[in-house]
Parts: structure tokens; C-alpha cells; sequence
């Protein structure tokens, strides 16, 4: 006992190494180049991992918590969700463009792999968006504000969430109408849920919320915690996705704190995200990286060369619906950028190709051409869109734009 217990220590120990110099190394490399600390936890995950050192294996502890920083990972999204600020025009257009991006995507997909569950994961794969993994790197940049910002909250939650609601639909393992009804009842608790979270808690603990935000108690934190828990826990008790349950928990709570403690929000979510991207959400990425089947793909020409290609579907699938159903909604400069970002993939892509080769689907290479054109998708689009909105932004103001751009 003492000694697996030592074993995880010593992984975990380090993933923290890891996750530790990769926005270091990220700030250096920024005079040449900007990449994500997110990229950096994949590909030092990958390193790290048996594909190449062997330093960092699977293990069941770490695992755990790795799947837990994924959950945290879908519960900022859904804390990000403000409904009010979506609603109306900018989630009617991204809802019309995600469902153009299903059929043209499954259409793809099964021209390739024919009437299979291999063209069905496949094309839910190129339907997602890495709302996630993106917002972080908006927020920071300053783009969250104004119509693009409106405009990628909706489309990255229609990508975020419908992709799940078919996962549990088509994938679950249900029939189509037993998945439906479990679906309609989760949504029904997590609805009832939202509806208390609106009313004014007890006077006890509004009190208490407020008043252990700055003790050692941090009810606040603990609320979020167990609210994620129990509904991954939820979720996955009823064979539906868990990803559902941790993306409800956050619109949940988002409700509760911006209905009756809208002095409290940002700082919950500040303590949030500290707990989340300052622990568990680099150990999901780093493990991320450990997970990838590199061997495999570096085996299969074919394989490596369909990265190129899902990345260019990405773009095709997801980004080009939203390109063209933001007319009117965007100026001309800002609309590719929204594509770009639309078309970054990630967390769904891994929890997809996970099912894939649980049921045989899809095998270690064609998993692993999916997960790489993803992290290259996480790596290139941010960061090609960021470029590109700041020059829209200095033309729109007659600035010249920097050397950097």
C-alpha cells in the first residue's frame, strides 16, 4: 500500500514539474512565438509519457484526478455562460450554424468510413468546440468583450454542449428513446437545480457564503465542488456523459451567485480558477499528452497523414458554418477569427476517441490523428485568430499594426 502510494506521489510529483515550467517556457518562447502553456502540458506530457521517456505511465490515483481537472475544465465553461448576454440572434445563429456543421460533418465522415459508429465518432469529433480551452486564452488576451466576445460564448457553447446531448443520445449505450428520456430527466434535475439556485438561500448560509470567502473554510469553493461531483456523479449513474453533469454544475452555480451574491461571483470564480488551472486542469492536459498513442500514429503513414487533413476538416466543419452565419453580426475582420476559434478542438475530441476505442470503433491510430490534429487545432487557431483580431481592431482605430503581427 505505502508503496503505490509512493508511486503516485512520485507521478504526480512530475506532472507538477510539468505543469509547473510550461508557462514558463511559454513566457520565454513568446519573443518568437506564442504557445499555449496548454500545448506546452500536452507535448511535455507526451515526452514524458511511455511514447518516449516513459518517466509518466497510467496510474489509477492520478488518473482520478486527472479526469477530475477535465470536470473543473467543463465547469468554468458553463460558469462562463451568460444567457442573458446569448441570448436572441447570437444563439439562434449559432445553433443553425452547429447543426450545419453536424450534417455536413457526419456527411464527411461517413463518405469516408461508410454507415459505421467509426463515422459517427468521427463526425461528432469535427462538430466541437474547446470552449474550455479557448476562453482562457481570450480572457487573457481581452477579447472577451464586445460582439466577438458575445458571438464565440454563444457558438462555443452550442459546441460545447451539443456535441454532449448527442454523445448521450448516440453513444451512451441506450436506445434511442431510453437515452432521450434519461437525458430529458437529467435535464429536469439539473433544471430544478437551476430553479432553487435562483431563490434566495437561507439567510444562514447566504452569510456564511459571504463570510468564509476570505477564512479557511471557503464554503463557497466547497458549494462548487460538491455541486460538480454530484452531478458528474449523476451523469455517469445514468450512462450519460459525465462531461453534462460537470457543465450544468457551473451554469448552476454561475445562476445561484449572479442572482444573489453578484458581489461574490468573480471572486468565486477567481478561487475557482486557481483550484482548477493552478492544480487539476494542467494534470488533465500533461495527462493528456501521456495518453497519446505517438508510436501508433508514427507507425501508420496513413495515420499521420490524416492529421493534416482532420485539422483541415476542423476548419471546414466547424469553423465554416460559423464563418458564414456570422455575416452581419461581425465586421468582415472579425469573422475569420471567430471560425478559427469555433474550430479549435480538444476535451471532447479525447472523451470521444476514448469511447471509440472502448467499443472497437476506432483503432490506436486513427484515435491518435484525431487527438494530434486537435492539440495542433489548440496550438495554431487561437493564436492565428488573436493575430488576426488585433489587426482588425488597430484598422478599425487607423493604427499600423506592430512588427509582432
Amino acid at each position: 500500500m505505502e508503496e503505490a502510494g509512493a508511486e503516485a506521489l512520485g507521478i504526480l510529483l512530475v506532472i507538477l514539474v510539468a505543469a509547473f515550467l510550461a508557462p514558463l517556457v511559454s513566457d520565454h518562447l513568446a519573443r518568437w512565438v506564442l504557445i499555449p502553456a496548454t500545448v506546452l502540458e500536452i507535448v511535455f506530457g507526451i515526452v514524458l509519457g511511455p511514447a518516449v521517456l516513459g518517466v509518466v505511465h497510467e496510474h489509477e490515483a492520478i488518473g482520478m484526478l486527472a479526469d477530475l481537472g477535465l470536470a473543473l475544465l467543463m465547469f468554468m465553461a458553463g460558469y462562463e455562460i451568460d444567457f442573458a448576454r446569448i441570448a436572441g440572434r447570437p444563439l439562434r445563429r449559432a445553433l443553425l450554424a452547429w447543426i450545419v456543421s453536424v450534417a455536413v460533418g457526419l456527411l464527411l465522415a461517413g463518405a469516408a468510413f461508410g454507415a459505421s459508429q467509426t463515422a459517427l465518432i468521427v463526425g461528432l469529433a469535427l462538430t466541437t468546440t474547446a470552449l474550455g480551452t479557448v476562453l482562457p486564452i481570450l480572457r487573457d488576451a481581452g477579447a472577451l468583450q464586445g460582439p466577438f466576445g458575445t458571438r464565440f460564448l454563444a457558438s462555443g457553447t452550442v459546441g460545447e454542449f451539443g456535441p454532449i446531448v448527442l454523445i448521450a443520445l448516440l453513444l451512451s449505450g441506450y436506445r434511442p428513446l431510453e437515452g432521450t428520456l434519461l437525458l430529458l430527466g437529467f435535464f429536469a434535475l439539473a433544471g430544478l437545480a437551476a430553479w432553487r439556485a435562483t431563490r434566495p438561500p437561507s439567510e444562514r448560509l447566504g452569510r456564511l457564503l459571504r463570510a468564509t470567502l476570505g477564512s479557511s473554510a471557503q464554503l463557497a469553493v466547497r458549494l462548487c465542488m460538491l455541486l460538480t461531483v454530484l452531478l458528474v456523479w449523476v451523469a455517469a449513474s445514468m450512462r450519460l456523459d459525465a462531461l453534462l453533469g460537470a457543465f450544468a454544475a457551473g451554469v448552476i452555480v454561475r445562476l445561484m451567485l449572479t442572482t444573489n451574491h453578484p458581489e461574490e461571483a468573480e471572486e468565486v470564480e477567481s478561487k475557482m480558477d486557481a483550484l482548477g488551472f493552478g492544480f487539476l486542469i494542467p494534470l488533465f492536459f500533461v495527462m493528456t499528452g501521456v495518453r497519446f498513442d505517438l508510436r501508433a500514429l508514427l507507425a501508420d503513414p496513413v495515420a499521420l497523414l490524416l492529421v493534416p487533413v482532420f485539422l483541415a476538416a476542423f476548419l471546414v466543419v466547424r469553423g465554416g458554418p460559423d464563418y458564414l452565419l456570422s455575416k452581419g453580426d461581425l465586421p468582415g475582420g472579425q469573422r475569420v477569427p471567430l471560425a478559427l476559434m469555433s474550430a479549435t478542438a480538444l476535451p471532447l475530441v479525447v472523451v470521444l476517441t476514448a469511447i471509440g476505442q472502448e467499443t472497437g470503433a476506432l483503432d490506436g491510430a486513427l484515435s491518435a490523428s484525431l487527438v494530434g490534429a486537435a492539440m495542433l487545432s489548440v496550438l495554431v487557431l487561437p493564436q492565428v485568430g488573436g493575430v488576426l483580431l488585433r489587426r482588425a481592431a488597430r484598422a478599425e482605430n487607423g493604427t499600423a499594426p506592430s512588427p509582432g503581427d
